[in-house]
């Protein structure tokens, strides 16, 4: 049987919105439910209710979870293109969104999504590279890789034109611990 979903993921809707983008997203699954349609919402990471900033505060995961068919939370980007270098998707900010997503929706329809691909921090903006290209670059340049304990995540630091780079990745460790995790709060997938 075929399988058609569709996962709708707005980001940086106005606060005013958050009503409107709800009832877009019942709408869109009221629609496509008859013709066989499974919606996803993507869900920014919260971890409450009242979380400030232009990302997160349209994102009523309550509402959002009760609109669409299923909701995937997006638990990662706290290292990105222009962050300080850090874990792309460390364990324990992971289970503070986990933790308050299945508070406002029910586990069922939860499902987190695991990031496949790494940043090698060390210019202006972090170049981004698959999980695979990060481990064979590390072979490359010589660089041991290391296992932060806190975060769940490989990574390491080279040295390039007088430049130090760091590069933090997932590797079968840190997806081990992240499926622990929705296994350990019964989510979806």
């Amino acid at each position: 049987a075929e399988i058609k979903t569709i996962e709708i993921d707005f980001e940086y809707v106005p606060p005013e919105d958050a009503d409107a983008y709800a009832a877009f997203v019942r709408s869109v699954r009221e629609r496509l439910s008859p013709a066989g349609y499974t919606v996803f919402a993507a869900l920014a990471p919260k971890t409450s209710a009242a979380q400030q900033g232009l990302l997160y505060e349209a994102h009523d995961y309550a509402a959002l979870g009760s609109a669409a068919d299923r909701a995937l939370l997006m638990t990662y980007e706290w290292g990105y293109a222009l962050s300080a270098p850090m874990a792309v998707a460390p364990i324990n900010k992971v289970e503070q969104v986990v933790r308050f997503a299945v508070s406002q929706v029910p586990q069922d329809k939860l499902f987190m999504g695991i990031p496949n691909y790494a940043y090698v921090q060390g210019q202006s903006r972090a170049r981004s590279l698959g999980s695979v290209q990060a481990v064979e670059q590390a072979i490359q340049v010589g660089a041991p890789i290391r296992y932060d304990a806190t975060a769940q995540s490989p990574h390491y630091n080279y040295w390039r034109d007088r430049a130090e780079h760091e590069v933090w990745f997932e590797d079968a460790r840190s997806v081990r611990a992240k499926l622990a995790l929705a296994g350990e709060y019964q989510l979806a997938g």
